[in-house]
């Protein structure tokens, strides 16, 4: 599929690329490179592609392919060195910290493999975090969330008194909560044993489907990626 960025009208303006309902697309890369201070070689070399609403898709790769750096600045975590990031044609390689921000509380949830709980707080609290930060805290949502995944009785205690799995569990509605457009999951099972990472992949396909979100799952795992919609494969920096 090509970039928007490639289709550019005669007066040189770039003309958005819309998806299969006439709406711009969720997620559009176009040519997109990151250099590390100090590496020897780009993390990315001109990655490209697009992702329309309701995508679900799986991004594998050895160690140091650059899949943690792809969602990193999917989810403005950091800023590309060139090329395009844009998010519903919101090009999120120019804005400064704040700008990034701003937008991943509002469109971007980021599920990561070492959960990121606040220790201090309750995993209601947890769960709620990122909602109120969104301006979206909907308590009944939020208990509806923790009962899918198995966490209404574990409302009060704090996440040094849950398993694995559990921790993980509150990170995904921790993220859910704030009812993203597009979630990033980097390697969120990786923590866990295989029977407890498939439960928990499991139920976040499920819930981010029925939300209608997107969803970007980075994973080692050949037997998590086959069971995703669509696949991309990074390698050295480059897709292929």
């Amino acid at each position: 599929m090509r970039s928007s960025f490639d289709r550019t009208l005669s007066n040189g303006v770039s003309r958005p690329m819309l998806g299969q309902r006439g709406c711009l697309m969720l997620l559009d890369i176009h040519d997109v490179t990151k250099t590390y201070p100090g590496a020897e070689a780009a993390v990315l070399r001109g990655v490209s592609f697009s992702m329309d609403r309701s995508d679900m898709l799986a991004l594998t790769g050895e160690s140091g392919s650059g899949k943690s750096t792809l969602l990193h600045l999917i989810g403005g975590l950091d800023s590309a060195d060139s090329g395009v990031v844009a998010i519903e044609g919101t090009d999120l390689t120019p804005l400064n910290d704040v700008g990034r921000a701003a937008l991943r509380r509002g469109t971007v949830g980021v599920i990561f493999q070492q959960f990121n709980l606040i220790p201090s707080l309750t995993v209601a609290a947890n769960i709620a975090f990122q909602a109120r930060l969104a301006g979206r805290h909907d308590p009944d949502r939020a208990q509806a969330l923790a009962d899918r995944l198995g966490l209404g009785e574990h409302l009060h205690k704090y996440p040094e008194q849950l398993s694995g799995g559990q921790q993980q569990r509150v990170a995904i509605a921790r993220t859910l909560a704030a009812q993203p457009k597009l979630v990033l999951a980097d390697e969120p099972t990786g923590n866990l044993d295989e029977a407890t990472a498939d439960t928990v992949f499991a139920l976040l396909c499920e819930l981010v489907e029925e939300t209608g979100a997107g969803l970007i799952l980075a994973t080692h795992s050949e037997r998590l990626a086959s069971r995703m919609a669509r696949r991309l494969h990074l390698r050295a920096g480059r897709l292929t």
